[in-house]
């Protein structure tokens, strides 16, 4: 029920008309108390959407009654039309469900540099509010999609409380969050400072280390939502974990869903120096084209792998990497190691390992492979 499966939460998916396919295109997910605390994180791109800037004012505030989220267009750069009609959608949801706007968090997601009908998103707010229900969390979840294949969801329950969430993102993928809309909801009893200490916890160790493309959107927003109605207090470190799991699934499930992927790749550098040394390698390894067209091709070409490493300013010495694929280091200390012939890459799922052999960090960054079909969907999206 990913939104909704926490108490305290109703949402609801509608088609408003915004997409021109007539498939679901508008969502809404009303946290009903008793506690409204929420906490967000948002992309780092310079160039932010207008619901990006609306919501990050709302969020200073620490509570949030509502999200309304929109698929069929981006809002940004819109120019101060585009603010108006952001201002324009939380006050009309204040409205309908009689709350202040300013704690009416809005997201959309798009094409860039297009306004937003209006006309047809206003009206779809109050068919939403009407459709409003505890049940609502899987609905909402299929109106937030673009070019996604399929809607993501994700649950974790404990011993009385529970967290649970919805994603969306195809492309665009890359650290600062991805392309992504997340709303996470919870109905333990916490204020918004734990909140945020726990997203952005969570959201560095999941979200910020996907990497599709290594396209920045100007959309991302990361919302976390607490009800209370649980009546419980959760330890941090309990807490903290079961947003962790929940935010990994969800990660998880888009890079799974990348544009146009046939291989999901998961990159683990090893024996860095430090973390940020480990995280630095792991995506530029993510982000090297002609490694990512090579694991298409099934070609375990770790040739590509260690010129990757070596763009980087991590601390290494070049005759002492190693490079694994699929378990077979087919690079030993800078050169040739076992017979690339050994790498079995019929599988979705490729594993790269690095090795740095300069400390004892790591970190791990899952990205995909670069296909024809991701060339001809990025070709054609605006058309």
């Amino acid at each position: 029920m990913s939104v909704t499966a926490a108490k305290g939460f109703s949402a609801a998916g509608i088609a408003a008309g915004i997409k021109e396919s007539g498939s679901p295109d508008l969502a809404l997910v009303v946290n009903n108390g008793p506690r409204r605390a929420a906490a967000g994180v948002f992309t780092s791109n310079r160039v932010k959407a207008a619901p990006v800037l609306w919501s990050e004012q709302v969020l200073r505030g620490g509570e949030v009654c509502a999200v309304v989220l929109n698929s069929g267009g981006a809002n940004a750069c819109t120019g101060p039309k585009g603010f108006q009609d952001t201002h324009a959608t939380a006050e009309k949801v204040a409205d309908v469900l009689g709350q202040s706007a300013g704690e009416v968090a809005v997201a959309s997601t798009g094409l860039i540099g297009v306004l937003l009908p209006m006309d047809k998103l206003l009206p779809g707010v109050d068919k939403a509010a009407a459709e409003l229900s505890e049940h609502g969390g899987e609905k909402a979840a299929i109106a937030i999609k673009t070019t996604d294949t399929v809607h993501k969801t994700s649950v974790v329950s404990k011993e009385g409380w529970t967290v649970g969430g919805m994603a969306k993102g195809a492309g665009m993928l890359a650290p600062g969050l991805a392309t992504m809309l997340v709303v996470l909801t919870t109905d333990a009893d916490l204020e918004s400072a734990t909140l945020d200490k726990a997203l952005r916890a969570s959201t560095r160790q999941t979200f910020d280390r996907i990497d599709s493309d290594g396209c920045m959107s100007t959309n991302d927003t990361v919302l976390l939502l607490a009800s209370g109605a649980s009546g419980i207090t959760p330890r941090f470190e309990e807490f903290a974990e079961a947003v962790q799991s929940v935010c990994g699934d969800l990660a998880r499930q888009l890079i799974g869903d990348a544009e146009g992927a046939s291989k999901d790749i998961r990159i683990e550098v090893i024996n860095a120096a430090n973390e940020d040394d480990a995280v630095e390698v792991g995506r530029s390894i993510a982000r090297n084209n002609l490694l990512k067209c090579a694991i298409h091709g099934e070609d375990p070409n770790w040739g590509r792998v260690l010129s990757a490493i070596g763009t980087t300013k991590a601390e290494f010495e070049p005759d002492r990497l190693n490079v694994a694929i699929n378990d077979v280091w087919v690079c030993k200390n800078g050169s040739v190691g076992e017979d690339r012939e050994l790498v079995d890459m019929r599988y979705r799922e490729v594993k790269i390992t690095a090795d740095l052999a300069a400390g004892s960090e790591s970190a791990v960054i899952w990205a995909n492979d670069l296909t024809a079909d991701y060339v001809h969907e990025n070709s054609a999206y605006s058309s």
